[in-house]
């Protein structure tokens, strides 16, 4: 029997090709529409660690007082004291200190010139923290970090850049006049969003750090965050004074691994600890006012997902719901002019159920050229996306077989969707009324 009803429904839509043609194109325009937001918002959206983000937290602590601290809530960022404490106390599976910051890179080559370059000041703890792989040699250790070690570690793109397609490890790399030895050259690493130092930079999809080098070291040369928050002008780090931009200002990004409910619990408990002692000591003239968000918290707290990442969604979901009212109307108009065809089945003794059956199968074929339609405009749209979003939003965004697949599915489901009430119109219809109008 479907057989026969595709039959039909392919012979319907030979007969009446103008309305079918504008069918599909509404269908075909309003799904990949959709489809394509659907696509920036799941690169905008997605969990950029899933086997881990349960996991990670950031610990906030008020070292500024309610007068400096936004609604109530501790900073985003700690300060050097506070940092240092927490990781002195090593009470986390793994920890990790971290702010971005520039450099001046040097090339070996005399003949190149010097250019800026974005990287990070890490502790030892961030490469397994986070997962980042690496596609030669390693990171550092704890001994690294306490020695202050001039090290480094590059991504696959600057040691390209610097020495070629080769591997670069036990070279020397130039940073602000000081001499580095490379450990490590990073593999695929490129999360977004930008997670690590959303907190620094309020930016999920800014510019991924190129060098990695010890923490400690980074503030001995007095290397300034490219973010912070001070509790007064005068300790800002581009004055003289550098131990009071220490003490002054929050502008450190803490990370911790617990591996379950339990241990984020007692380290919640330790972070209440720590802030109430820290009261007792004169240091703190305001209670313990602590949080530990974990990641996806954290990319909650600091609107990861672009505004027009979902603003392009709901305009494109109001395109497809005007675009499925124009198809409601035209099958309902192609159905309707079928009344005749409609009667002699019925007086035959059809039911209406197969009257019903027989629409519905049409509809799908429809929905399904509309679909097709809609994955080709998808592909194409896919090739401007730079020009509307994030370039690495764009770069990520991807027309997948599943995409495909969910592009077809959904151009099928609203086109059955929009033939349900024309289909149960003509399902209506009188036999004898129609043939006598015949």
């Amino acid at each position: 029997m479907l057989r026969y009803y595709l039959d039909l429904a392919l012979r319907s839509c030979r007969r009446s090709r103008a309305l079918t043609m504008l069918v599909v194109m509404l269908m075909g325009f309003g799904v990949a529409a959709c489809t394509l937001s659907y696509a920036v918002l799941r690169v905008a959206a997605k969990d950029p660690i899933p086997a881990k983000s349960s996991r990670l937290f950031v610990p906030q602590i008020d070292s500024l007082g309610p007068v400096h601290n936004g609604n109530g809530q501790p900073p985003d960022q700690l300060g050097y004291t506070d940092a240092m404490a927490l990781l002195h106390a090593g009470r986390a599976f793994r920890q990790t200190l971290l702010y971005p910051t520039n450099f001046g890179v040097v090339p070996a080559d005399p003949a190149r010139q010097p250019f800026p370059q974005v990287g990070e000041a890490v502790t030892g703890d961030f490469f397994a923290m986070f997962d980042v792989p690496f596609r030669y040699g390693h990171g550092w250790d704890a001994a690294a970090d306490q020695k202050r070690a001039p090290v480094a570690v590059i991504t696959d793109a600057l040691n390209r850049k610097l020495f070629g397609d080769i591997d670069s490890t036990g070279r020397t790399l130039t940073l602000d006049g000081h001499d580095y030895r490379i450990s490590g050259v990073l593999g695929d690493f490129d999360p977004l969003p930008r997670y690590i130092d959303i907190a620094s930079t309020w930016n999920g999809f800014g510019k991924l750090a190129q060098i990695y080098v010890p923490f400690a070291r980074a503030v001995d040369q007095h290397k300034p965050p490219l973010t912070d928050y001070c509790s007064s002008t005068s300790a800002a780090p581009y004055m003289s004074d550098w131990n009071s931009f220490l003490s002054g200002c929050v502008w450190i990004d803490g990370w911790v691994e617990l591996p379950d409910a339990a241990s984020a619990a007692g380290y919640q408990r330790f972070l209440v600890n720590y802030a109430t002692e820290q009261q007792r000591l004169g240091r703190f003239a305001w209670p313990a006012n602590v949080r530990l968000p974990n990641l996806m918290q954290m990319l909650t707290d600091h609107r990861a997902v672009p505004r027009e990442s979902k603003l392009s969604a709901w305009v494109s979901l109001g395109f497809l719901i005007v675009c499925l009212v124009n198809v409601v109307g035209l099958l309902l108009a192609r159905f309707s002019r079928r009344g005749l065809e409609i009667g002699v089945r019925r007086a035959l003794g059809a039911p209406r159920r197969e009257i019903v059956r027989q629409f519905l199968v049409e509809a799908a074929v429809i929905g399904t050229a509309g679909g097709a339609l809609g994955v080709l405009l998808t592909a194409l749209g896919m090739m401007g996306l730079d020009r509307v979003f994030v370039p690495e939003i764009a770069r990520a965004a991807r027309l997948d077989g599943a995409l495909m697949s969910l592009t077809l599915l959904a151009a099928v489901a609203a086109t059955l969707a929009a033939a349900l009430w024309p289909t149960w119109r003509i399902a209506q219809v009188r036999p004898a009324w129609q043939l006598a109008q015949g």
